[in-house]
């Protein structure tokens, strides 16, 4: 797919790997619309500077909301024109084991992370028929590959999203309509703020074999080339520096 011209929606386009993808797309020539609960790019953000120039338009949602999920795509579609492209990257962290996450959380973790996927992707999936193609890409995440200690519910949330990708494939295949997960692992993003400089050495150290934290435009430019390349769907790209294949 040829980006110029092309209309993307990217939620939890506010800061981190959403925002980097907003920008990466953006300088391709497709007009991006950030879509978040800030409806801007995040305080402070070097982000805001960079887009000065290119075609990025912002809208406030809540995808957690069913109803919010079927207006912003509507939106998107009537002041566009068109929906070429879905980036699904909105999300927030859950902590906490069996004992610990609560039911509202509980609830609340699937709302955003995997109700709010079917319900952009049913709002999104006629638009992009109309066009004869489309591209949808789900950000999952590598603690949704195997058990995630002290991250329950993210973890199972995340989970749900590869195989969400593969059925709706096979599903939206005969629409020219491509569906692909992102599963990164451990990125420098606002997501991991809540980290001390010690456990941040400590995953670089311990866990990651590359020995270092994967930085936001690397997952952007495996987006990118997931939109760009025609013939992948139904798959699911781990980008973790190495750390899902370690054993020990």
């Amino acid at each position: 797919m040829d980006l110029h011209g092309k209309v993307c929606l990217v939620t939890g386009g506010s800061s981190g790997i959403g925002a980097s993808t907003a920008l990466r797309l953006a300088r391709k020539g497709a007009r991006v619309i950030s879509a978040s609960r800030r409806g801007s790019w995040q305080a402070r953000s070097p982000l805001s500077r960079e887009s000065i120039g290119l075609d990025v338009h912002f809208l406030k949602a809540d995808v957690s909301e069913p109803e919010a999920c079927r207006s912003c795509v509507d939106q998107v579609a009537r002041d566009f024109g068109r929906l070429d492209i879905l980036v699904h990257a909105a999300g927030s962290p859950v902590p906490g084991g069996l004992y610990e996450v609560s039911d509202e959380c509980w609830m609340s973790a699937f709302a955003v992370h995997v109700h709010s996927v079917f319900h952009l992707s049913k709002a999104a999936a006629p638009h992009m028929a109309k066009q004869g193609e489309g591209a949808i890409i789900l950000l999952s995440s590598a603690a949704g590959l195997r058990g995630c200690q002290g991250a329950l519910a993210y973890g199972v949330v995340k989970g749900a999203l590869p195989q969400f990708a593969r059925a709706l494939a096979r599903e939206l295949a005969q629409e020219n309509i491509r569906v692909n997960c992102v599963s990164p692992g451990i990125i420098r993003t606002p997501f991991q703020d809540h980290l001390t400089p010690e456990q941040i050495s400590t995953n670089v150290r311990n866990r990651i074999p590359l020995r270092r934290e994967g930085q936001p435009d690397e997952v952007a430019r495996l987006i990118e080339s997931l939109i760009e390349n025609d013939f992948i769907t139904g798959e699911n790209f781990v980008i973790d520096g190495g750390m899902s294949m370690r054993i020990v």
